[in-house]
């Protein structure tokens, strides 16, 4: 099982001149002790207009600075947000080849489409549209990064005429490919089109069992690739504080976790936003909270290592490929994070990996199994169109 770590910006107000600098520079520190501790991922998230709860409105730029900190970890967008009228197929695709280039291939592509009105309807999709948009947005980008030249598409949402793309990726035929996801019919989703599952749900060890067991028995006999690769893997993201001082873990992480499940709410379900106005913090720290909203212990990393080590072990046991860590949440310190990360690399991490290394054939012989299997179902691409010439102007 690997480790990722994933970076959503939170930042809770009162906010100073400083305050976005500081979150980013905190950041990349973050994401530099990481690679050093020996996790496999950073994740970036792509999030607009949620203020407190999300200020990562950029994750290429950030990723891209992380590949100049870091050595050995993947740079993984957890997502971007492929819907047309957000990130025009061209731009991402760009966005992609230039990060796996200054990377030396360490870049991985997740896509999703938002979720909140917030989001959605200051780009205006609707929401009985998104997916259809992310899916086609992404599909345009995956043929932008492979063919040469790009022949050309016009679909319901895009039109994007003939173009050889450049540069490309250095992975060939493309960077891996995920897909997130909320639920298990957006779990099977990810499974048929062959990309990785990339769940926000925090899901139980005891119900990621099952899960897992559905995505990798579509994955194997049912996928019919989006991408021209498959990437069969189950990545789970789970709130994660690791500290020999388990009341003092707890406390930390029930205000700040809390405030992560109270934002989240905010912007999904009970909250009436006003840009610039809107105190989310305020209001999380003033008004009861349902007890329920914040109980979220049997599915987190949150305590001693020992603790952690078990919870850990139910996520391997169960067959997830990946532990995400939900981390820079709140009003949680650089100290804090760091002290977390460097403990649990420490007590905890050392045994993961060695068993991680051990599993290496197997996964890579599942791998080459569901690979073979997939791509011989993967749907013929779209005939090419005649070749593009593009005059100079004024020769038309």
């Amino acid at each position: 099982m690997k480790f990722g770590g994933i970076h959503l910006m939170q930042l809770p107000r009162p906010w100073t001149n400083e305050s976005d600098r500081t979150l980013l520079n905190d950041a990349l520190d973050l994401a530099e002790l990481s690679d050093q501790c020996g996790f496999d991922y950073v994740w970036g998230a792509e999030h607009h207009f949620l203020e407190e709860y999300s200020h990562s409105a950029a994750p290429e730029m950030f990723l891209a600075a992380c590949s100049q900190r870091t050595k050995n970890v993947r740079l993984a967008h957890g997502i971007i947000q492929t819907p047309p009228l957000i990130n025009h197929p061209a731009r991402v695709a760009e966005r992609i080849a230039v990060l796996d280039l200054i990377s030396n291939g360490r870049c991985e592509f997740g896509m999703g489409s938002g979720a909140t009105t917030t989001e959605l309807d200051g780009f205006q999709v609707p929401q009985e549209e998104k997916k259809a948009m992310q899916l086609e947005g992404f599909r345009v980008a995956l043929r932008m990064l492979v063919e040469e030249p790009f022949a050309g598409f016009e679909g319901q949402y895009v039109k994007v005429p003939g173009r050889n793309l450049v540069p490309k990726p250095l992975q060939k035929p493309h960077p891996p490919l995920w897909m997130a996801c909320s639920r298990r019919d957006s779990i099977i989703d990810a499974a048929r089109l062959g990309v990785g599952a990339l769940t926000f749900t925090f899901i139980t060890p005891e119900e990621s069992r099952q899960w897992v067991k559905d995505y990798y028995t579509t994955i194997e006999n049912e996928c019919e690739p989006i991408g021209y690769a498959v990437n069969p893997n189950f990545a789970v993201a789970a709130p994660f504080l690791c500290d020999n001082d388990q009341k003092r873990v707890e406390e930390i992480a029930a205000e700040n976790y809390g405030f992560f499940v109270y934002g989240l709410g905010h912007y999904s379900f009970f909250g009436e936003h006003r840009p610039a106005k809107s105190d989310i913090w305020n209001d999380f720290k003033t008004k009861p909270k349902d007890a329920a909203g914040i109980e979220f212990t049997a599915k987190s990393c949150i305590g001693m290592p020992a603790m952690i080590r078990e919870r850990l072990r139910e996520y391997e046991e169960a067959g997830i490929d990946q532990v995400i860590a939900v981390r820079q949440v709140g009003r949680l310190s650089l100290d804090q994070q760091c002290s977390s990360l460097r403990l649990f690399a420490k007590e905890v991490l050392p045994e993961f990996k060695d068993r991680e290394q051990a599993d290496a054939r197997r996964r890579d012989e599942r791998r080459a199994r569901i690979s073979e299997k997939a791509m011989a179902r993967e749907p013929k691409q779209d005939a090419p169109h005649a070749e593009t010439v593009i005059l100079p102007a004024g020769r038309h």
